[in-house]
């Protein structure tokens, strides 16, 4: 058995449906399609889910959504007429929106939750609907009835261990199952979403509770590349890489696959294979426990941008117990992550994503670091952008940091901070956000143009 996930670009018209279509039934070994909301159908289009947010957000400042809730169903229309599906579908599309809209908005963050739902949960029954048009048996599925329970916690859902053993079930059920992604239920029976992007862990939580074969997420590239194509042009394709590669590179950048969807599968060693709706007969890439370390140290190379350092710096920093916690512990206090904390013997920094806080927290953060930890130096270092290069040949190869830091010395792009990762798959450098494009093609050009990937 195999589970397929489709995404956003991949049904965004009647034309990419029928592309869908074709895909799943090609290979009957799948049967559980994962559906995202519909996506743009050029680069000015807004998604749909985009377009829910606002009609929630519009909905909460008591002004009213018209124009967002007709665009909204104006896509869907759009898709119903050009694979002449019955109007039946979008009355019921109709008036799940509305009842969602005029729903509960006391807890608003909820309220939200279950308007963007409407996005996948909508679109499934749709798709369920063309494929029995076309004399497939084909059923949609309702996540609560399926048993996807998850915690409640709205826009970070995570799927609860029963629900993979309520799943499970599903492999007895006949035809073809449509699921839409992103969302699950809590206990009480309400709409919490995953994450953005939050399809792919629909699909990575299905196949590990299906104990499928395989996940095939089809997306609207032919593999995932090695580096950022609009950052470098004609980027080598990857064939292969691991869990953990592809991991690292996610949460670096890549946004081919989210971040988080590839830890159920990994848990059930289930393979993961991006493929193209568009150009289904390309390899694509596999992403797997293993694989074979043919080519350089590096895989791929990804970067991201909108990050801040909280430098800190105290003699003796080394002899005093506690100063990491206790300065971890202050930013836990103004309800702030971290991502990467590089540290020497007196000095430590501390990476944040720079959206999380502003002017007036910055200020009382600074104050207190200093006040309570009687540091030496405190100083916050805005516009930095985080390139990590990843690989696990990493371990077997020698010289691959100073590699990449000469790369970078002869692009004049200056470090602002190096961390190794402790798996030793990865590295990371802190560079200028203006410095990044010309920082991560000096190292593409180090590592991939005279390597095959």
């Amino acid at each position: 058995m195999k589970v397929v996930k489709f995404g956003g670009s991949s049904l965004a018209s009647g034309k990419q449906l029928e592309k869908v279509f074709q895909i799943v039934m090609s290979d009957p070994e799948r049967k559980v399609v994962v559906v995202s909301a519909p996506g743009k159908r050029n680069p000015e289009d807004i998604k749909v889910t985009d377009l829910l947010i606002t009609c929630a957000e519009k909905s909460l400042a008591n002004s009213n959504p018209v124009e967002e809730i007709n665009t909204v169903l104006a896509r869907y229309r759009d898709i119903a007429e050009e694979l002449s599906l019955p109007g039946e579908i979008i009355a019921d599309i109709e008036d799940d929106l509305f009842a969602r809209l005029n729903g509960d908005k006391d807890k608003p963050d909820r309220y939200i939750d279950r308007l963007k739902a409407a996005g996948e949960d909508n679109n499934a029954k749709l798709v369920a609907a063309f494929f029995r048009k076309r004399e497939v048996e084909a059923y949609y599925v309702d996540p609560k009835e399926a048993g996807l329970v998850v915690s409640p916690e709205p826009g970070n859902a995570q799927a609860l261990p029963e629900a993979y053993k309520r799943l499970f079930a599903l492999r007895n059920q006949p035809g073809i199952l449509i699921f839409p992604g992103f969302f699950g239920y809590s206990e009480e029976g309400e709409v919490f979403t995953f994450s953005r992007s939050g399809s792919d862990i629909t699909g990575s939580i299905l196949a590990n509770a299906l104990k499928a074969d395989l996940y095939e997420n089809f997306t609207d590239v032919d593999a995932v590349y090695s580096v950022n194509p609009y950052i470098v042009e004609k980027p080598k394709e990857i064939k292969e890489l691991t869990y953990r590669e592809m991991r690292e590179l996610s949460y670096a950048g890549f946004s081919v696959l989210h971040d988080e969807a590839l830890v159920p599968a990994f848990r059930a060693g289930i393979p993961v294979h991006v493929k193209n709706t568009n150009n289904p007969s390309a390899p694509g890439t596999r992403i797997v426990s293993e694989r074979e370390n043919t080519n350089g140290p590096a895989i791929g190379i990804a970067s991201d941008k909108g990050f801040c350092s909280i430098y800190v710096s105290k003699y003796l920093m080394n002899r005093e117990v506690g100063f990491g916690r206790k300065l971890l512990g202050i930013l836990e206090d103004f309800g702030l992550s971290y991502e990467h904390t590089p540290s020497g013997i007196d000095d430590i920094s501390v990476i944040l994503r720079e959206n999380q806080f502003d002017g007036e927290m910055e200020k009382e953060i600074l104050k207190r670091i200093k006040t309570e930890l009687h540091a030496d130096e405190v100083k916050l270092v805005h516009g930095l952008s985080l390139i990590m290069v990843v690989g696990e040949g990493m371990r077997r190869n020698v010289g691959t940091m100073a590699r990449a830091s000469k790369a970078l010395a002869e692009a004049k792009v200056n470090i602002e901070m190096i961390n190794q990762g402790s798996s030793e798959v990865s590295m990371m450098f802190g560079v200028k956000s203006v410095d990044e494009k010309r920082a991560v093609k000096a190292i593409y050009e180090e590592f991939f143009t005279a390597v095959t990937v």
